[in-house]
């Protein structure tokens, strides 16, 4: 999978809630579907679909442990979202201080003018 078609089944992935939720819980550790599915208002065959969806974005694996296997986060996929994010993010950043500069400006030039139309009062003859 290229770096574009991966930013977009992460982006797709992570577009539900569930599949966050998910996300988040399987961030502090390993769980199975069961151990999975128990917060969640759906069945277990609702959340083994959000499940391969995670999957197949590489957002998480499973491995097998005797009769069980358990699912765990990858973190790859989501370093590299946030890599991509991080470009805008800096982008943006320097496009509001370059503003925040310009608007600065604008007011003491704003103030200068209020000071001089003070100082030149027509005088009422």
């Amino acid at each position: 999978m290229n770096t574009s078609e991966q930013l977009d089944a992460t982006f797709s992935a992570l577009s539900d809630p569930t599949r966050r939720a998910i996300l988040a819980r399987l961030a502090s550790g390993e769980a199975t579907v069961m151990e999975l599915a128990e917060p969640f208002a759906m069945t277990q065959p609702a959340i083994s679909r959000h499940l391969k969806v995670l999957e197949r974005a590489g957002l998480i694996s499973q491995r097998q442990d005797a009769q069980r296997r358990p699912r765990r986060v990858e973190v790859r996929p989501i370093v590299e979202a946030t890599n991509w994010l991080e470009r805008y993010r800096q982008t943006l950043e320097e496009n509001f201080q370059r503003l925040d500069f310009l608007l600065k400006e604008m007011q003491t030039q704003e103030k200068k003018h209020d000071r001089t139309k003070r100082r030149q009062k027509p005088t009422v003859e």
